[in-house]
């Protein structure tokens, strides 16, 4: 999915990705993975705060996805 308007990232789409990557593992899990907190993850999940690249590089290279499917879909 492109940007939205004025090149805003669509967050809320970004974290229904990482959700749906995210599976039965617990949040808990996966943040310990990230290096981030279960709450961090949780607010970026429901697109409350964008991820830092980091974080997108991380996801990308665990369930084996490009960093743009994650970003636009």
């Amino acid at each position: 999915m492109p940007a939205g308007p004025k090149g805003k990232l669509e967050l809320k789409e970004i974290g229904l990705r990482i959700r749906r990557l995210r599976g039965e593992l617990l949040q808990d899990e996966l943040a310990a993975y990230l290096n981030i907190s279960q709450g961090q993850l949780s607010k970026i999940e429901g697109g409350r705060i964008a991820p830092t690249l980091d974080t997108v590089a991380k996801i990308a290279e665990k369930y084996n996805v490009s960093i743009d499917w994650i970003i636009y879909g």
